[in-house]
Order: structure tokens, then sequence, then C-alpha cells
């Protein structure tokens, strides 16, 4: 048996979030990791419903476990005018904030980004560098693939995009 090490803490939090497509009227565009996808139909949120964004920043929060702040919904609440349009980078950068201030670092966070269409591998690096850049981390700390689910579920009909990521994060710890 591995004796825990008494100077190191590391936590791992794992986020999922989904949203439905909007309607073509709606004109909202698609934003993914900070990046403005080319499709006709962005995806319906109070905020720019940056699917992979929200994942993270979930992730994030339930390994750190801030009281108050557990997830999402507890600091940027849907019911807040405030948060209306809001851009995901700037509430992943408090997030961020608030990780450091609880003094945690982050050491890793891997993303898989689940849709039929579009076709997300020319995005992939510039999402990875937008999430890097907000949270102070360096671009090999983010990995990201996509997939599909082979015309499955409501990802596969074209209803929606779902994003699920994990994140390390860890503190040193005084003896």
């Amino acid at each position: 048996m591995t004796t825990p090490n008494p100077f190191s803490q590391q936590r791992i939090g794992l986020g999922i979030d989904v949203h439905a497509f909007a309607l073509p009227e709606a004109r909202r565009a698609l934003v993914l990791g900070g990046v403005v996808v080319s499709h006709p139909r962005g995806l319906e949120g109070h905020s720019d419903a940056d699917v992979l964004v929200h994942a993270v920043m979930d992730a994030l929060l339930g390994a750190a476990r801030i009281p108050g702040a557990e997830d999402i919904g507890a600091l940027f609440p849907d019911t807040d005018p405030l948060f209306k349009d809001a851009n995901s980078l700037e509430l992943l950068q408090k997030v961020g904030e608030r990780i450091a201030a609880a003094g945690y670092t982050i050491e890793d966070i891997d993303c898989v980004l689940v849709a039929q269409a579009p076709r997300l591998s020319p995005y992939r690096e510039q999402m990875r560098a937008n999430i890097a850049q907000a949270l102070g981390i360096p671009f090999e700390q983010v990995g990201l693939k996509a997939t599909t689910t082979e015309h499955l579920g409501f990802e596969g009909r074209e209803e929606g995009i779902s994003a699920h990521a994990v994140a390390l994060i860890g503190r040193k710890t005084l003896p």
C-alpha cells in the first residue's frame, strides 16, 4: 500500500455540460472553447452557452470543493441578468482566481466534446490555447478531443452538444 505524500494534496473533479442547439431564428453564434465555430446554429443558453468551458469550470470547482462555489450554477446563476450573454472565458478566469485563492494550482485538464456536427478538429488547438490563457496555465496542461456518437442520441441527431472535462488540482501542505 502506498503512503500518501503529506506534503501535497491532489484532487480530481469531473464536469459535464449539455446545451441544445438554438432555433435558427435566434441567430446565435456557436462558441466552443472561446472560438466562434462555423455552423448555422449556436447553442441555447443564458450566457454564450460555451458547453466546453462550462464543463471545465465545473470540473475545477468540483475538485476544489469551495463552500458556496460548488458549481457554476452557484457562482453564475442563469437567473442573474448580469450573466446574460456572458463570455464564458471571462467566467473561467474568475473560477481560476477562486482556485488560486483557495491555495490550489491547476495541474491538468482533459476534455471531450461530443457532437455529430460540426467538425471540430480545425478549432481544437485554439480552444486549448484559450482555456490555458484564461486560467494562466501552460498550453500543454489542457487536453481536448472531439468525438461523434455515430448518429446515436441527441448529439447524433444534431440536437445539441455535450462536453466532459476532468481537472486535477493540487496544493502543498505543511507537515
